[in-house]
């Protein structure tokens, strides 16, 4: 049994229906890691409460003084929140061992620029592409930074300009609460509604194949939405809002394809991987890590922003079998198998001891 504590994002709550792909994927480790016997606190944000069986602790809040509110170097309020947050907790954490192990899983720089006073190793995953911030923190730490993870190879090799070692412990998604469905009806197009999910594109498309499409997912960034987004909707287009996880499994598991169109380089890509769980195939841009997720049996890729070409396969992966997609994700993308290996690194970690 391992002690284990899970950093989490100190803005955004585990709760359901989640904000992001990090708030579910850190929800779903903490509750296997508790299924498996092993201790686990997650400090995680006000509100959160998904993760049964682990204990949960607030990551603290500090009501600044009208001194500090009126100097002229006041930041932005959510940057002073998310510094004060972090920068209590691993204090906090530097000064015991109450931990076998702590696994970063936020994407804040300090939890990597302080790994070297914690008393235990710090592993620490990296969720997304460089960032200007965690970039300063991993260089400057010169090889103290803890352990480095990455959720894809295409990831990890974006980071390795500032660290060769790094693991890749790809996603996983509870194949079991996510039932293969019949398939059958529009398109969807599930996710965060920012510029990088590039939720317009989607809609463009599905209009140009002559297909219905139905976007779920929380607008993330209002003003793209209003500029963007709703001047697509329509009759065969609609919005239907932020689902929690149920709702959102029986409207994937009944869509005849999942559209992914990032416009970024997607370090991962969870909702296709929740997407193949359904058995429902995909059809999206091979930008980032989606080439790794996604093969000929259970969907179709087009050069980015191609929405022309996103059309013209859609009738194909629709052809696709669903079962196909079902194999997929039960062989590689299980949040078993994640979990497996993120055991077998936190034992060797424990182990090893913290890093030099």
């Amino acid at each position: 049994m391992l002690r284990i504590a899970l950093i989490a994002s100190s803005t955004h709550p585990i709760a359901e229906p989640f904000a992001g792909g990090l708030e579910a994927h850190t929800a779903l480790l903490a509750r296997e890691l508790t299924t498996r016997g092993h201790a686990v606190t997650v400090f995680a944000a006000p509100g959160s409460d998904a993760v049964p069986g682990a204990q949960v602790e607030e990551m603290r809040a500090l009501t600044f003084s009208d001194a500090a509110r009126g100097d002229g170097s006041w930041p932005a309020e959510r940057f002073m929140a998310e510094h004060h947050a972090y920068l209590d907790l691993m204090l906090r954490l530097a000064r015991g061992r109450e931990f076998d192990v702590v696994h970063n899983n936020s994407l804040h720089h300090l939890p990597v620029a302080m790994a070297r006073t914690l008393p235990v190793p710090l592993v620490t995953t990296l969720h997304t592409p460089p960032t200007p911030w965690l970039e300063s923190a991993v260089a400057a730490a010169g090889g103290r930074h803890g352990v480095l993870t990455a959720v894809s190879s295409h990831t990890a090799g974006a980071w390795r300009h500032v660290a060769e070692e790094i693991t890749v412990i790809r996603n996983g998604v509870d194949i079991g609460t996510r039932p293969p469905g019949p398939g059958g009806g529009p398109l969807v197009w599930a996710g965060r509604i920012v510029p990088e999910k590039g939720t317009h594109l989607a809609a463009r498309a599905a209009r140009a194949a002559g297909r219905p499409l139905l976007i779920a997912g929380p607008v993330s960034d209002p003003a793209y939405f209003d500029a963007m987004v709703a001047p697509l909707l329509g009759d065969d287009v609609r919005h239907v809002g932020h689902l929690s996880h149920a709702e959102l499994t029986r409207l994937v598991a009944h869509a005849a394809a999942m559209l992914v169109t990032p416009c970024w380089e997607e370090p991962y890509g969870l909702v296709v991987a929740e997407s193949l769980a359904c058995g429902t195939p995909v059809a999206g841009f091979a930008v980032g890590a989606l080439p790794e997720i996604v093969d000929d049996t259970c969907g179709r890729l087009v050069p980015a922003g191609d929405t022309a070409a996103l059309a013209a396969v859609v009738p194909t992966v629709e052809s696709l079998s669903r079962k196909a997609a079902r194999r997929r994700a039960e062989r590689h993308w299980s949040h078993r198998r994640m979990v497996d290996e993120y055991v077998a690194l936190y034992t060797r970690a424990a182990a090893a001891g913290v890093a030099a």
